[in-house]
């Protein structure tokens, strides 16, 4: 099976305005074992698409609510511990002031499901914890809201930057090879060269270094 894709819609809310989203929510694994990335908005179609398999953590790319909102349902449903990157805790702890993570998701180790191995890669800048998840097996990396099939992710809101971002992709991404699909987490699917080109004409128009 390799990787699946569930959307979910919803609403993203921060800094007081609210969006209406889609999102993609990625299982990663074999018929099986899996792991989920991002909870976003329902459960039960992401509990529909595990239909009965083990799931091995449930991982938040980042603290946003609209990749995390479904967590602790999901959580109880499917039996698995909740990783997030710790500078993100503020971000759930607006959603779910009452409730907790299982784990912290540590740069330079790995996640593994179903004969899949993922390396955890922090890209701060949508948020200070944003990471993405490379399986080099595969050639495909999930990049939750850090790269777009369309360039980087939104900044402008709280906790995000967009020089860091940008940094975080061209230092942290665009070293993985050019041919590596791009699992997003919202839209199309793309690639590490179709998206290069427009990361480094933004980072030369801000003159970053």
């Amino acid at each position: 099976m390799g990787v699946e894709l569930v959307t979910t819609d919803g609403i993203f809310a921060l800094d007081g305005g609210e969006w209406e989203v889609t999102n993609n929510i990625w299982l990663v694994g074999d018929d099986k074992e899996i792991v989920i990335f991002d909870a976003a908005h329902d459960h039960q179609p992401i509990v529909d698409a595990v239909n009965g398999r083990r799931v091995t953590a449930i991982v938040c790319t980042h603290g946003h609510n609209d990749h995390i909102n479904a967590a602790v349902a999901l959580r109880e449903a499917v039996d698995a511990p909740i990783l997030l990157h710790p500078d993100d805790q503020m971000l759930w702890d607006a959603v779910f002031p009452d409730d907790s993570t299982d784990g912290a998701l540590t740069p330079g180790e790995t996640i593994t499901a179903g004969g899949h191995t993922l390396g955890i890669i922090h890209t701060p800048g949508h948020s200070p914890g944003c990471c993405c998840f490379f399986d080099i097996d595969a050639g495909r990396v999930m990049s939750g809201d850090t790269l777009f099939c369309g360039g980087p992710g939104a900044t402008g809101r709280s906790y995000s930057d967009e020089p860091t971002i940008l940094r975080s992709i061209r230092d942290r991404l665009l070293t993985l090879p050019g041919d590596t699909t791009v699992h997003t987490g919202h839209g199309d699917t793309t690639t590490i060269d179709d998206e290069r080109q427009r990361v480094l004409d933004r980072i030369s128009e801000l003159g970053l270094t």
